[in-house]
């Protein structure tokens, strides 16, 4: 049984081990009683330039003192773990590099959320206490040991920091309620979607225009949103009260509009919807159906066994629709592909916009359907299945369209954005198009939705887990990445946008291995729009709702689990998911599917929706 040491253990410890060469410090590994918490060094860097040593806390809730009414629901306890991390992480800055050295020496880091909230492994709230996870650089010159600039990191810096944030007595009583607050209204607003037969609402006075295309802030100045009267819903918040703003109703909704006048800047609000926002982002209230999946076409990636053959039918080579796999899919097929594997998925709103996607694919018009006639070509646009999807699927569809008015006719809703401000022209557009004289595009005949039980694997044998995501002979397709070991701050891991992370695990792939370092599955993030698992990389770039590369790094973990427990080998796609979310919740989130206690830092849970485009897009 491991007896816990004291705080006074670790400061001797340390003060015996100044001026000692580096790997010293690896004797400090442990856990110790700082009175207040609990101090965990879970893992010592192995020089003061390489990614920096994962520390972590345990607050007991009797220290902590939070009432149990700010996190006695599940989004209410999301919301607060995301407030103590914003919290802690402004307070660690403070100190940031104020304890001096060589390499990362004195470097304080924890992750650094951007304006949704996501559940995350740096802050949980357990049974025990508030466990915060983060990194620090073991200070050193050269590759000596600081030790006395270690002690003022964890003797002065830290408690103060973490005596300021975790405890409740320290913080604005008010403050720490108004964060409950609005993740009840939030939650409150998605029950009201389902109650009203909405797929998203707008809040009036939201700010969705952004400072930039590469910045989260609002832009400053931007136009307030104006629900327009006829798509006008009012809701009574159990804190807020009322508030007023568009609703979108479930069934197939068109946003049209001039260039630069807001239609792509409303869907980017309606796809990140589907996350709570903080208060102040400007889209606090702008909530999304938390299935909806962005669609696009997306040349060049894989497609393992999937049914297009709602889509594509009758190739000229005769290969098989029902069960298609490729290497290099094209616009329309990589398209047709995302569908069906949002279907599988469980989404029931697909947002689309026509500039990211394949022209043959979403529609053909009446000239080249005359020209080329239906048994010439093996595509059915999306235009003669999103009735259908939705009537007989029950999936709604929002379409940004710019260039083809086919989707008039069958569109349930038109909004126009004119100067960021909505206006339905549903009626007018309507009774135009009924006095155009061009006949609507019909429904494609034979509409039957794929089968479950799909797998990836392609049923063969003969090679281990570890062969098929790192084994001898079998090279990563796709670009050749690099990456340093960097800080939660942006210089390592964990940080949004984060240039990369390497994750070597604690546990054997295979426990007949005997735990040899060789056979191990290691791990790779590069931001968030790519992971390694072994040599097989996964591209995420057009997987647009992964806004955090902490999102990656649980998916790179995801991918890792199940390759070594052979689960595409054994079970369908959607077994393996349901088993992976079945683990993370009876082992308490996602540290039980990591690979060590310190891969366990740096993680935020993705949605299924994007668990299943990273298992999708896995070549191995």
């Amino acid at each position: 049984m491991c007896i816990m040491k004291s705080s006074e253990d670790l400061r001797r410890l340390l003060e015996s081990i100044d001026r000692r060469s580096y790997p010293a410090y690896k004797s400090a590994q442990g856990s110790y009683d700082f009175s207040d918490y609990t101090l965990s060094i879970d893992h010592v860097q192995g020089d003061p330039f390489a990614s920096p040593s994962k520390l972590s806390i345990l607050v007991p809730h009797a220290r902590a003192g939070y009432p149990a009414a700010l996190f006695d629901k599940v989004y209410k306890k999301r919301a607060l773990e995301d407030y103590l991390v914003r919290q802690f992480h402004q307070e660690i800055a403070r100190f940031n590099f104020k304890a001096k050295g060589s390499g990362k020496s004195g470097l304080i880091a924890i992750s650094h959320p951007g304006p949704e909230i996501l559940t995350r492994t740096a802050c949980q709230i357990t049974q025990k206490g508030i466990i915060a996870r983060f990194e620090v650089g073991f200070p050193a010159n050269g590759r000596t040991i600081n030790s006395g600039e270690l002690i003022k990191i964890l003797f002065d810096f830290l408690p103060r920091c973490a005596r300021q944030v975790f405890f409740f007595k320290n913080r604005p009583a008010s403050e720490v309620q108004a964060v409950a607050d609005l993740a009840e209204d939030q939650y409150f607003i998605r029950q009201e979607l389902k109650r009203l037969g909405l797929v998203s609402f707008v809040a009036d006075g939201s700010i969705l225009p952004r400072e930039s295309g590469v910045s989260s802030r609002p832009m400053k100045g931007g136009v307030a949103f104006t629900s327009p009267a006829s798509l006008q819903v009012t809701l009574n918040l159990p804190h807020k009260g009322t508030l007023t703003g568009m609703g979108i109703r479930q069934g197939i909704t068109l946003i049209v509009g001039g260039g630069y006048h807001g239609k792509s800047t409303l869907l980017k609000a309606l796809e990140t919807g589907v996350y709570d926002h903080i208060a102040g982002d400007g889209r606090e209230y702008v909530i999304t159906d938390a299935t909806a999946m962005k669609l696009r076409a997306e040349d060049g990636r894989s497609v393992r066994n999937v049914d297009i053959s709602m889509f594509i039918n009758d190739l000229p080579n005769k290969k098989d629709t029902k069960r298609f796999s490729t290497e290099d899919a094209s616009g329309s097929t990589s398209q047709a592909a995302a569908v069906v594997e949002g279907i599988e998925s469980g989404s029931r709103v697909f947002l689309i916009d026509e500039d990211t996607s394949a022209t043959n694919f979403m529609v053909r018009d009446d000239l080249m359907q005359k020209i080329i006639s239906r048994s010439q070509e093996p595509i059915t646009p999306f235009i003669e299945r999103a009735r259908d999807l939705y009537e007989k699927a029950g999936i709604s569809t929002i379409m940004v369209a710019g260039s083809s008015g086919a989707y008039f006719y069958i569109a349930d809703t038109i909004i126009q954005m004119d100067c960021y401000v909505p206006r339905d022209i549903t009626a007018s557009t309507k009774a135009f198009c009924e006095s155009y004289g061009a006949e609507p595009i019909g429904r494609a005949p034979n509409f039957t939705l794929p089968a479950a039980g799909r797998k990836l694997s392609s049923g063969r044998t003969g090679r281990t887990a570890a062969q098929s995501a790192g084994g001898r002979g079998f090279e990563a397709r796709g670009q050749s990445l690099e990456a340093r070991g960097q800080s939660l701050d942006g210089r390592s891991f964990g940080g949004r946008g984060g240039a990369g992370r390497d994750a070597e695990g604690g546990r054997s792939a295979d426990a007949g291995r005997g735990g040899r370092r060789d056979d191990r599955i290691k791990t790779k993030t590069f931001g968030k729009d790519s992971l390694q698992v072994g040599k097989e990389t996964v591209d995420l770039r057009f997987v647009e709702q992964l806004i955090d590369s902490e999102q990656t790094n649980a998916l790179s973990q995801m991918l890792r689990f199940c390759v070594e427990k052979q689960y595409f080998e054994r079970y369908s796609l959607t077994e393996a998911v349901s088993m992976v979310v079945k683990e993370m919740t009876a082992g308490g989130g996602l540290p039980a599917i990591s690979d060590s206690s310190y891969a366990a830092m740096g993680l935020a849970m993705p949605r299924v929706q994007e668990i299943y485009c990273c298992f999708n897009r896995y070549r191995g």
